[in-house]
Formats: structure tokens, C-alpha cells, sequence
């Protein structure tokens, strides 16, 4: 399973955190300028999560044009492990519509 985080400068434990649920590839946008995605936006991944409290407005909208087009579920969350478990269990049946079983307890 593929994940792209969006916004942050540093992402803490959130990476072994999201190994340990079954992720296993990370890929990262800081979210400081709209301009980062240049390069474009990986297609290969599975899911999506916005650190929103470190995203400008601009990139963000950017990337929820990108997820809607894709059918790629965008979880939502603070920077921090607690919000993003919290914020993906309450998407487990969104990303379970697109085959991602998560494994959150």
C-alpha cells in the first residue's frame, strides 16, 4: 500500500507509524507552495492524507481536484499520529470502497 502526504516540513513518526498499519511506500510534498507539484503527483498511490494545519490553500485544493478525478480516497488530518488514526479510521469504509484494507485496530 502507497500513501502521498501532503503539508509538513517534518513528518515525525508518522512513517513508522504507517508501516506498522501496512504501508509500504511514503512519498512526500511539504505543501509550503502549489508549485511543488511541478513534477506532478504520483499516480501510483493508494490514498492520500493532507496534513491541513501545514497546506497552503492553493495546494490543497489542487490535490482534492486530483484525488476526486482519480477516485483516490484523502484523509484529512492535524500533524500528528493520533489525528490521522483517528481521521483514518473514520474513512476506513471510503478507502475500503477502493480496496485498501487498513489495518486499524
Amino acid at each position: 500500500m502507497s500513501v502521498l502526504i501532503v503539508g509538513g516540513d517534518h513528518l515525525g513518526s508518522i512513517p513508522r507509524e504507517l508501516d506498522k498499519i501496512g504501508v509500504t511506500e511514503i512519498r512526500h510534498i511539504t505543501g509550503r507552495s502549489g508549485q511543488k507539484i511541478r513534477d506532478g503527483i504520483p499516480e501510483t498511490m493508494d490514498f492520500i492524507i493532507v496534513l491541513y494545519d501545514f497546506v497552503n490553500h492553493n495546494l490543497a485544493s489542487k490535490i482534492k481536484n486530483f484525488g476526486e478525478k482519480r477516485k483516490i480516497p484523502i484523509v484529512y488530518a492535524k500533524r500528528s499520529w493520533s489525528s490521522i488514526y483517528q481521521k483514518m479510521r473514520e474513512c476506513r469504509k471510503q478507502l475500503a470502497k477502493v480496496g485498501l484494507q487498513v489495518l486499524l485496530h
